[in-house]
């Protein structure tokens, strides 16, 4: 069965930190590059960030630039998202894409 899987998500005050995993089965993410997509309250879902299959490149939304990291181990068959300096924009469910693959998400709230 392909699967991705997000962890990590959770509650956290403007200004903090939160790392999350996407752990990958059934699918060798090597192959593909890998997303990070937010479904933010009203807003739909819209790419965070990616990083390319062998992870020498790496795009942004503006609004992640300079705050978020994107990374990956193929090795792991992992994929992580690091953000920092969080804001309440920043709030939704984050989604991890590789391939034709979805996780089911994980939900970031960022609230004081």
């Amino acid at each position: 069965q392909v699967q991705l899987v997000e962890s990590g998500g959770g509650l956290v005050e403007p200004g903090g930190s939160l790392n999350l995993s996407c752990s990958a089965s059934g699918i060798d993410i090597s192959a593909y590059i890998l997303s990070w997509y937010r479904d933010g309250p009203g807003r739909g879902r819209e790419l965070v960030a990616l990083i390319s299959d062998n992870g020498s490149i790496t795009r942004y939304v503006d609004s992640a630039e300079g705050r978020f990291i994107i990374s990956r181990d193929n090795f792991k068959n992992m994929g992580y998202l690091q953000m920092n300096r969080m804001t309440p924009d920043d709030t939704g469910v984050y989604l991890c894409h590789a391939g034709t693959t979805w996780g089911q998400g994980t939900e970031v709230t960022v609230s004081s």
